[in-house]
């Protein structure tokens, strides 16, 4: 099964890099790149640790090569999550701002109660300085895998239930990327949640989680070898909710113009906003009128 994904890895990036997919996917092709790396890296490193067991070299070898990897993969997973982001909400420019200052702060936010979740034991200069810290390294590891296994899911939830809104269509690439992450993330989640809790993991454990990684994988080369669907400019009604909403963040991040307004005790601030923002555009529309 190592076998395998490794040459579904290979195949993968190979697919990434002839189609120029790594320009609008930039943190996917870099994390495409550490696992083509890593996977046989990591394979010849685990076999000289089964051919030379009294070696400790090899150990240490395959230990802070797979932790190393792990890390690496885990930040990568938040560029990952903000691309795939940015990708949906392309054709809404205001929501798209505004959306990933706060997609920022909540990936801070959930990297901080992660770590916190860390156990004192963990962080003690005793621990750090036995075994070489592996231990601190792996605790460090599996609560960044945590955090970012719960974001990749709440992206794939979020770009389920917002499809209709967005307009984006099951066979986007970038649809494509989160539905892999969000199985690898199902997968991993509980994996990590075990090895955490210092919970054994069986054989069986172990093919569940190569087969959910495999699985990830055909999906993303599906999703590479089918072509996407033509780029067409996205139409909203104008009493579009969502439009109204990008217009309010486009005039929330534009600080030229200044509005001021006086809002009634028992009015709602956002439909307020909105009143405003339909004022401004039917002036628009009339002097654009009386223009022509």
């Amino acid at each position: 099964m190592c076998g395998v994904e490794f040459s579904l890895w290979a195949s993968l990036g190979l697919l990434f890099w002839r189609k120029a997919l790594y320009r609008r996917f930039p943190a996917v092709g870099a994390y495409l790149g550490i696992h083509v790396i890593s996977v046989p890296f990591l394979l010849w490193a685990l076999l000289e640790c089964q051919w030379h067991p009294q070696s400790t070299n090899y150990i240490s070898l395959y230990t802070y090569g797979y932790f190393s990897t792990y890390i690496l993969s885990a930040v990568l997973l938040f560029f990952i999550c903000a691309e795939v982001f940015r990708s949906a909400l392309a054709p809404f420019t205001g929501l798209s701002k505004i959306g990933i200052v706060l997609f920022r702060w909540a990936a801070l936010i959930s990297v901080i109660v992660s770590l916190t979740s860390i156990s004192a034991k963990h962080w003690g200069i005793g621990v750090a300085l036995s075994h070489g810290g592996v231990e601190f390294i792996s605790a460090v590891a599996y609560a960044l895998m945590h955090s970012a296994s719960i974001l990749e899911l709440c992206l794939l939830a979020f770009l389920c239930l917002g499809m209709n809104a967005l307009r984006l269509s099951v066979r986007d690439l970038g649809f494509g990327i989160a539905l892999g992450f969000g199985v690898m993330a199902a997968s991993d989640f509980v994996l990590s949640s075990l090895i955490s809790f210092n919970t054994l993991t069986t054989a069986p454990v172990q093919y569940i989680e190569e087969a959910m990684i495999l699985a990830a994988l055909a999906i993303w080369i599906a999703y590479c070898l089918v072509p996407e669907p033509a780029s067409k400019p996205v139409v909203m009604p104008v009493n579009s909710r969502i439009y109204r909403w990008n217009e309010i963040a486009s005039a929330l991040g534009h600080t030229g113009t200044q509005v001021a307004m006086q809002q009634p005790a028992n009015s709602f601030f956002l439909t307020d906003v909105e009143k405003v923002v339909e004022k401004v555009l039917n002036r628009n529309l009339k002097s654009h009128e009386s223009e022509s």
